[in-house]
């Protein structure tokens, strides 16, 4: 059970290990210290759902439903598009400092937008229930739950990591001109990726 459990730990921790839209989102709202527990957990049980869900073989789900990657797709790059225009925003402002972002921001408004981050990526679907549910099949039983452990465990590992580590960053990040930076990039990846999903459409 063991070695099943190390692969699906090292396959699900590989998967998001790539700087994407969510894991900016999560980087983000750890240097500001803002709702960090509550958008760590989100991103956490999301892809628990979504790998227990591909392990267990829904990963059939995209055939019965073939419009489902397109509406994903196209849902996902229209909300991918209008957060790079609010990074830009922030930027040209220059409200991005910490005093100032920390006191901006509901917890219902962070949670919404962590939501909409992992729900209308179609990546963490094929992710999820293609690719982690595809390298389950190669497990039986007790090791196939094992498998399945081991890759919810590295998601909560990951982000939780990801989320609390960024404060690490803090003493870079103490000048308006950091943030405008940092707003300006994760603008710039977000339109990237928007581009990335278009394109793959086509």
């Amino acid at each position: 059970m063991i070695p099943a459990g190390l692969t699906g730990f090292a396959t699900a921790f590989s998967l998001i290990l790539a700087i994407g839209a969510q894991n900016a989102f999560v980087l983000r709202q750890g240097l500001l210290r803002q709702h960090v527990l509550w958008i760590c957990l989100i991103c956490a049980l999301s892809d628990a759902a979504l790998i227990v869900a591909g392990v267990a073989g829904f990963g059939a789900v995209t055939a019965r439903y073939p419009a489902l990657p397109a509406v994903l797709t196209w849902g996902g790059a229209a909300f991918l598009l209008v957060y790079g225009c609010l990074r830009f925003r922030a930027a040209v402002a220059g409200s991005g400092s910490m005093g100032v972002a920390q006191s901006t921001g509901s917890l219902k408004v962070a949670l919404l937008t962590c939501l909409a981050f992992t729900w209308l990526n179609p990546h963490v679907y094929l992710d999820t229930l293609g690719l982690i549910g595809a390298v389950s099949t190669g497990f039986e039983g007790t090791a196939k739950q094992a498998f399945a452990i081991g890759a919810v465990t590295a998601s909560f590992v990951f982000f939780f990591s990801l989320g609390y580590g960024a404060r690490l960053l803090s003493p870079i990040m103490t000048s308006a001109r950091a943030w405008v930076v940092l707003d300006v990039s994760i603008g710039v990846l977000m339109w990237l990726l928007a581009l990335g999903l278009v394109l793959a459409l086509h």
